[in-house]
């Protein structure tokens, strides 16, 4: 099945929150992290919702979500952070790239990849960068789409429970590549 991929304003993020925090919920409970620990409740998952939204508001933040379903829900999003810096408005960071459990193996999170650094180029960015837990299986999705190891950094973040881990820093140059 196709994902149909669509960005969201901060209205349709006010909209959408519950239901985005149902989805972080979920993919927290499967095991990624994303910046959580365990016991992340619905509450909290619709605070962080809420928190993204003066950055969205002032266009620092671009937000996508993915419906891959016949239902219509939302199974998955991805997001950049552009940076403000002088020195730096040629570049963001990707961030939370998250596929519900019941949704991967569908090409959904190739999709939200390929619209966010599609949609990155559009809008002038020429580099875009990541970090994700090493060893995870985030790592073969970008490694497949094009994007660059460029190493790692030991106990960088906590598991769910707490463990440190490692994390892997991954960048994708994009002058050229988006027409």
């Amino acid at each position: 099945m196709t994902a149909t991929i669509t960005a969201l304003s901060a209205t349709a993020l006010r909209a959408h929150r519950d239901e985005l925090a149902a989805l972080l919920l979920a993919v927290v409970d499967g095991g990624s992290s994303l910046g959580f620990l365990a016991g992340l409740d619905r509450r909290g998952a619709a605070a962080w919702w809420d928190s993204l939204l003066p950055a969205v508001e002032d266009g620092s933040l671009a937000l996508w979500v993915s419906r891959t379903g016949g239902d219509g829900r939302i199974d998955g999003t991805v997001s950049w952070y552009r940076e403000t810096k002088a020195n730096g408005r040629h570049r963001a960071e990707l961030r939370k790239l998250m596929v519900h459990p019941a949704a991967r193996g569908r090409g959904t999170a190739r999709a939200l990849l390929a619209e966010a650094e599609s949609a990155a180029a559009r809008a002038g960015v020429v580099l875009l960068f990541l970090d994700t837990e090493t060893g995870s299986g985030a790592e073969r999705v970008y490694r497949s789409a094009g994007w660059t190891e460029a190493g790692t950094i030991p106990d960088y973040a906590t598991d769910l429970e707490g463990r440190l881990h490692p994390t892997t820093l991954f960048y994708k140059q994009l002058r050229g590549a988006h027409g």
